[in-house]
């Protein structure tokens, strides 16, 4: 978990953590993967079946930082381990090729994954590059469940994040391809990628989604707009193939989960949202005396850009222009706040506006800059000693629309959304507090969701079961029924009917039992998987190859078809 001004770290201790370095060229990933950036001090848990004649569990220690790893595993050597070493292998190398190629999806499952960016692992130079307009989300999902590994996905990008959801057949071959995909898409080389990414998997990419939905992941704690833009991945997403069950159902739980923390808890009191901390943070830089009187500019009347004219007029803001491509958003926000003087400006006077303007808003979707150096250089004389000497340029956009340069300028002064953590550090007990209030909610919830995922683990295996059982019971009752006189009543054939059906239902009940994962139950998901298994092999129930190496071969040849 990583939430706002670091604290996640300290309340999920109890999750295992691993770190992706590129720069090291490590770069683990299992059923306990979980990965974070170098700033953290992470530690991670080996899966049992990679510990080979290990008494307790391994640990990858990971020193804030530095690039080196400590392993200190206590390990013992196998019995009779000579004689072990001393007996040649009766399988060729190439068979044992073979086997373990034939094995690799046999002995995993697919995988939950999610592959990020965000504030706190990559600075806005890097988000930037690999952020992606809300309108090409769907093709985004399209292009991602083309690869060869990944069977469902959904992507979630903001100001402070970039993060891709996937459903992965094979977790390291998944995490693999989107990253290559990522690198291609923005032209940023998969070692920086690497460098700044988290990885999370399973049930800590659930817990991880379920707190960005909750604002514990925010900049802001308790801020709003994240919730909204959750369901939006849902809103775009709808009737996309490949935006399927499990990721569905993880983000449409996710927004459950965001409500409930927001109604329960105290989390969302007070101004949230990343617009009124850039509001919060003019106010810090300029004089108290010149709030109310200093001339600002928004340009965007979007979400973002309503947001901060709102927070403005509350803190008492009575003439604000708005620079926007069109009027209609600008005479909408006009009519709702009416104690304020909302000029509309078309965008194509921008810089005569920010000639004229004390502090200047950005917060618009476009992908090129709107304030380059060259253009602020030639803006007129700077503001006036009432409002400090300096003009203001708070850019809340990603990609950033003032370029890093025109900080260079003498008498400006140029923030992004990274620089708002000057604001959120202020009351970072009060934070944690509301923070763990939200844990314990999380926490119950993230179970609920992986109780329901682990259950459609054995749904296949169900219904075959069921099957195999009904074509059994269909053949019996038919070679009875032919045994029968004429004159059998309807009543009679009713009874015989039931009775078939209730012997099959009673001698199905206990082994479905053991194959139904609700959460309400002692069984550990590897023990229901395990009995899956155990009756797929008693009833013959799988085909020779597995579902997931069944999926891989057909997108496979999917893939190839389409190229040729």
């Amino acid at each position: 978990m990583a939430a706002a001004s670091g604290f996640a770290t300290s309340l999920s201790s109890a999750s295992s953590i691993v770190h992706s370095d590129a720069k090291s060229g490590v770069d683990f990933s299992g059923n306990a993967l979980r990965s974070r950036n170098s700033s953290y001090c992470s530690v991670a848990r080996f899966p049992a079946a990679n510990r080979s004649s290990c008494n307790s569990l391994r640990y990858k220690v990971l020193i804030p930082g530095t690039h080196s790893i400590r392993l200190n595993p206590r390990c013992e050597v196998a019995p009779n381990a000579a004689e072990i070493r001393s007996k040649p292998s009766s399988l060729s190398a190439l068979e044992l090729l073979k086997t373990s190629a034939a094995d690799r999806y046999t002995k995993e499952t697919s995988s939950i994954v999610v592959i990020g960016l965000n504030y706190h692992t990559a600075p806005i130079e890097i988000r930037e590059k690999l952020s992606i307009p809300e309108a090409q989300w769907p093709q985004v999902i399209s292009e991602l469940c083309a690869l060869n590994h990944i069977e469902e996905a959904a992507v979630l990008s903001t100001c402070n994040r970039m993060e891709i959801y996937v459903v992965a057949l094979s977790q390291h071959r998944g995490i693999k391809e989107v990253t290559e995909w990522m690198s291609k898409m923005s032209s940023v080389p998969v070692s920086e990628i690497q460098e700044h990414r988290f990885l999370l998997s399973n049930k800590d990419a659930t817990q991880h989604l379920f707190e960005v939905s909750s604002g514990l992941d925010s900049l802001v704690l308790g801020e709003g707009q994240i919730l909204s833009q959750v369901k939006q991945v849902v809103k775009s997403g709808q009737g996309v193939p490949g935006f399927d069950r499990k990721i569905c159902g993880m983000f449409k739980h996710a927004i459950t989960v965001g409500k409930r923390v927001r109604t329960e808890t105290s989390i969302s009191t007070g101004s949230v949202s990343v617009s009124s901390a850039a509001v919060e943070l003019a106010m810090m830089k300029l004089p108290e005396s010149s709030h109310a009187t200093a001339r600002m500019l928004v340009v965007g009347a979007g979400k973002m850009g309503k947001l901060v004219i709102k927070h403005l007029a509350a803190k008492g803001c009575k003439r604000i222009v708005v620079a926007n491509r069109t009027e209609d958003k600008v005479a909408s926000i006009r009519a709702e706040i009416k104690d304020v003087d909302i000029e509309y400006r078309p965008l194509s006077e921008v810089l005569t506006c920010a000639a004229e303007a004390d502090v200047v808003f950005t917060c618009t979707a476009s992908k090129n800059l709107i304030f380059s150096k060259e253009q602020v250089e030639g803006l007129p004389s700077p503001v006036g000693p009432h409002v400090g000497g300096q003009r203001l340029f708070i850019d809340i956009s990603v990609p950033r629309n003032v370029g890093s340069s025109v900080s260079d300028i003498e008498n400006v002064e140029v923030y992004n959304v990274d620089d708002l953590k000057e604001v959120v550090a202020a009351n970072k007990e009060d934070r944690l507090r509301k923070a763990m209030e939200a844990q314990a909610i999380i926490e119950e919830e993230v179970n609920q969701f992986e109780a329901w995922k682990d259950s459609l683990e054995t749904v296949p295996t169900i219904k075959k079961l069921r099957a195999y059982a009904e074509r059994i019971r269909a053949s019996e009752l038919e070679k009875c029924m032919s045994k029968m006189d004429d004159d059998i009543t309807k009543n009679q054939k009713k009874a015989i009917h039931d009775l078939s059906m209730g012997i099959v239902n009673k001698l199905l009940h206990g082994p479905m039992q053991h194959l139904r994962c609700d959460g309400n139950d002692t069984r550990s998901l590897s023990e229901i998987l395990e009995n899956m298994h155990a009756l797929n092999r008693i009833f013959s129930l799988d085909n020779d190859i597995s579902a997931l190496e069944q999926k891989v071969r057909e997108k496979l040849a999917k893939n190839q078809k389409g190229v040729s």
